[in-house]
């Protein structure tokens, strides 16, 4: 049995820990918290031991801790940082490479430039042999790997066929249970994201791709709007539909009037954290003209990269082949079934 650390305790740490402990190959070692406050006792309160920096003890003293971060890493055979942006870097720095333990780093850090955790950005639908027996891995962010998810179908299908791939990015402003996070009443323009970047250290440095992001004062989900050109007479939507009929964590709904829809019947169907892990393509929205079409998705924040994690994972640990590593995530997110009722409850109306 492997023995993972998970270093925060935030939006992507509670929920990476909620399915580990489903995973009789895993042992949760415990979780780290940087900032004492009501979550360490929501770890505890789900049978997780807190683990804190040495320097902030004094901070944790009204909290049940089971010791510093320092003293457990000796025992985890790997890291999920899930940290603040630029903690993990900090973090490989100074605790795992000096202990010689790999670690999986998220969206918030980088692959680039001085401060880079790793050489690789993970995405399993792209580049999962490539990360089997790496120390050091940076897992894609949510739009970037939802990104991936619809852009390698659309190559493995039409291939030299496509010219040119223009996105805009409407993200949403905080997840959905950050209450204590405002969300200010305007529509936000990000210069220069960094998705576009992101996504093409795994699609090609040189893709035709173009992405442009605003941010709308919204917590559910974030919607993406794709036009593909290609070379000659674009396919039909159903032709576009048809490739992702099988494709793991990609849904064609018909009916879902908007990203609210989708996380309302997430959380009346029971799903975790009212996660739907997928992307959503909102089917009567994708309309083909001339050389180009149009489709919309919506990406389920960060619902979508735990099971990437977890695919992350077992590349680096165990070392499994993709299909091992597939059907051993799909034991534990049963990915297929939430398909199947996402796809049934929002199916095409006669």
């Amino acid at each position: 049995m492997k023995k993972i650390f998970v270093n925060g305790y935030g939006s992507i740490g509670s929920r990476i820990t909620s399915f580990l402990k489903d995973d009789h190959e895993l042992e949760v070692i415990g979780v780290g918290k940087y900032s004492p406050d009501e979550k360490v006792k929501i770890a505890n309160s789900r049978g997780l031991d807190v683990y804190v920096p040495e320097q902030k003890l004094s901070a944790f003293s009204g909290y049940k801790i089971k010791g510093t971060i320092e003293s457990v890493l000796g025992s985890c055979d790997l890291v999920i940082d899930a940290t603040t942006e630029g903690q993990g870097y900090k973090n490989k720095k100074n605790l795992y490479e000096p202990k010689n333990i790999p670690a999986i780093y998220q969206g918030g850090e980088s692959i680039v430039g001085t401060k880079a955790v790793s050489d690789l950005l993970f995405n399993s639908r792209s580049n999962y042999d490539l990360a089997v027996g790496k120390k050091h891995v940076m897992q894609g962010s949510c739009n970037v790997t939802g990104m991936g998810r619809i852009l390698e179908p659309l190559r493995d299908k039409f291939g030299d066929e496509l010219i040119r791939f223009d996105v805009t990015l409407i993200r949403r402003w905080a997840d959905v249970e950050q209450t204590e996070k405002i969300i200010p009443d305007t529509i936000e323009m990000t210069q220069s994201p960094h998705h576009g970047d992101d996504v093409k250290t795994y699609f090609g440095k040189d893709s035709p791709l173009f992405v442009r992001a605003i941010k709308v004062p919204t917590r559910q989900m974030h919607l993406h709007i794709m036009d593909i050109r290609f070379k000659n007479i674009a396919p039909r939507p159903s032709n576009i539909h048809e490739i992702y009929t099988n494709e793991f964590g990609v849904a064609t709904l018909w009916t879902a009037k908007g990203t609210k829809d989708v996380r309302d019947y997430a959380e009346n169907i029971g799903f975790n954290f009212t996660d739907t892990n997928m992307i959503h393509i909102h089917a009567n929205m994708t309309t083909s003209i001339g050389d180009t079409v149009q489709m919309m998705y919506s990406d389920d924040q960060t619902g979508i990269v735990i099971p990437e994690n977890h695919m992350l994972l077992q590349a680096m640990i165990f070392e499994r082949s993709y299909r091992d590593a597939f059907e051993h995530t799909e034991s534990i997110f049963h990915m297929r079934e939430k398909k199947q009722k996402l796809e049934e409850h929002f199916s095409k109306k006669d």
